[in-house]
């Protein structure tokens, strides 16, 4: 049996031009739930799987600041990045008996999720992150227990920090450091170090490919083109590998600034296509 899975996601502003290819990406993965909350709307022809809790911005600041026991009112929403670890807690009442519950962004498109998420993998560690020495804050998986829900109020100062309106990175630095240590120690030392910590234990942290692909001799580099074929995604670097997910930062920040939300949409209706290829000029049709 699949552990079940649920995304908790607050996001507050407008949707993103290419809400309709994410959502569609969220479709392609029927077994695994996404919940949002949002003053954006609810987007035409929503998924099963997905879901919507309509809520101002300032009332969801409410919510957290009572749940957290803290004032959280910070002016700009991008201070929501701080709190994901937090989302299980703030938001157990939505949980239930959800297996795993996720935090992550939007700019992101998802391949097959359950083909790397397996039920195997699952039973082995209690949070997934999906790059090798930090934690994901656009994708991360935690198992949905007291410890796991309340393992961010081990961040030195986490009530200060979480108040302080200026934003902190705690997703992807302090709340990685519970679990992985010495990052920069040379990785037989740190995997050394990492056996006496409980916290390591349970952790898995696996570079996934999504926003660099990082190649066999360490380096970095950007993918040319992912492409979509049938509810799978590969890219231009890793000759065939199927990926879990596509994070186009780098493409958002860069080079899609100077374009068009019209032209890096692409032909109409292809965001609910079964095929197509991404790169820095956007969507297009698939080159089969």
């Amino acid at each position: 049996m699949q552990p079940s899975i649920r995304f908790v996601i607050p996001y507050f502003g407008s949707w993103p031009f290419w809400m309709a290819f994410y959502l569609e990406s969220c479709r392609r993965n029927p077994t695994i739930e996404w919940l949002f909350f949002t003053d954006c709307g609810i987007p035409d022809n929503p998924p099963d799987n997905v879901r919507f809790i309509e809520m101002s911005y300032r009332a969801y600041c409410e919510l957290v600041s009572a749940r957290l026991g803290i004032d959280f009112y910070p002016e700009r929403p991008y201070k929501l990045c701080d709190i994901k670890p937090a989302l299980g807690y703030i938001h157990a009442d939505q949980l239930g008996e959800v297996d795993f519950w996720a935090f992550g962004d939007i700019d992101v498109i998802y391949g097959d999720l359950r083909g790397y998420f397996t039920a195997e993998r699952l039973a082995t560690k209690d949070l997934f992150a999906t790059h090798h020495r930090r934690i994901s804050g656009h994708l991360c998986l935690v198992r949905n227990t007291v410890i796991m829900r309340e393992a961010f109020m081990r961040i030195p100062q986490w009530r200060e920090r979480y108040a302080d309106p200026a934003h902190q990175a705690l997703d992807e630095g302090a709340f990685s450091r519970l679990f992985i240590r010495h990052k920069n120690w040379p990785e037989s030392l740190r995997l050394f170090a990492a056996r006496f910590n409980a916290w390591s234990r349970r952790s898995e942290f696996i570079e996934s490919h999504s926003t660099f692909t990082i190649l066999a001799n360490g380096q970095r580099v950007l993918p040319q083109k992912w492409f979509l074929r049938d509810g799978r995604l590969t890219n231009s670097e890793l000759s065939g590998v199927e990926l879990p997910y596509l994070h186009f930062l780098a493409w958002k920040n860069q080079s899609w600034k100077e374009l068009t939300a019209d032209s890096l949409r692409g032909p109409d209706g292809l965001a609910f296509s079964a095929n197509w290829d991404v790169s820095q000029i956007g969507w297009r049709d698939a080159e089969l």
